[in-house]
């Protein structure tokens, strides 16, 4: 005697892993995380901060 399968059961996990295929994709495609983001702007401002404190004012009398 054959097993007996629910198709819907089948369905179900079919139409999930087309969704996760679908949402890696949309990963790929839309970019990075927004933590990822976020640090980048972070470190993108902590350097430029080192930078102006690194400049020298023509103002100031040497």
């Amino acid at each position: 005697m054959a097993e007996v399968i629910n198709l819907n059961h089948f369905r179900k996990a079919k139409r999930k892993a087309e969704k996760e295929t679908r949402a890696v994709a949309n990963r790929v495609r839309h970019g990075r995380r927004k933590d990822d983001r976020a640090r980048q702007r972070q470190e993108a401002e902590r350097r430029q901060r080192d930078l102006d404190g690194r400049n020298l004012d023509d103002d100031e009398p040497a």
